[in-house]
């Protein structure tokens, strides 16, 4: 059985591969009792998602130098968040997917058009705040209130404005399929579109 940060690294690379994030930023957590295991700052921009266990920090939640360590993702907060506010999540995928990033840009929600992610519901737009920031932290547990049992069942996702797609879930696996869902059934928005 592969460890928390093995799954977390086929998970980067896979998402990375099927262009379900770019080198810009994304960062994908899983929950291990009351530790987080996170991937480290930078991942995309300097590791381009090859990475390996030793580039995933593992540390408890509540650990008094987690904000300041230098190599805890910028979006840490975010994931930390939502951890605390939700305890049935168990893993979190921050993304800029390819498909997703149009509507993200627009501000548009994303509705389901396929049999596959009409169970997500439309993807809404949180309020939108600074990168890096508590207040897109507390801005994420909010547009997450309310999907608590599609969270509990599979995940959850919500859009943040001008910048990209957070999904939430009951295992790392079932957040990487809602995201390609997602992205696809965004695409089909896209394709209809084209094809009028």
């Amino acid at each position: 059985m592969e460890s928390i940060p093995e799954l977390i690294c086929y998970v980067s690379r896979l998402m990375f591969e099927r262009r379900l994030t770019d080198m810009a930023g994304g960062n994908i957590s899983a929950r291990d009792g009351n530790k987080i295991c996170i991937t480290s700052r930078y991942s995309g921009a300097r590791k381009h998602w090859q990475l390996t266990s030793q580039d995933i920090l593992c540390e408890e939640m509540d650990a008094p130098n987690l904000l300041s360590d230098p190599r805890f993702s910028r979006e840490g907060k975010m994931h930390l968040a939502v951890y605390k506010n939700y305890p049935d999540v168990q893993a979190i995928i921050h993304a800029h997917s390819f498909h997703v990033q149009p509507f993200v840009a627009a501000c548009k929600p994303i509705k389901p058009v396929l049999e596959s992610t009409q169970k997500f519901g439309t993807i809404e737009l949180i309020k939108p705040a600074p990168a890096h920031s508590s207040e897109l932290a507390n801005n994420t547990v909010e547009g997450f209130s309310g999907k608590e049992e599609i969270m509990r069942k599979q995940a959850a996702a919500v859009l943040i404005p001008y910048h990209g797609i957070i999904v939430a879930g009951k295992d790392l696996l079932s957040c990487l399929d809602a995201l390609e869902r997602i992205d696809w059934n965004a695409w089909c928005i896209i394709a209809g579109r084209i094809l009028g």
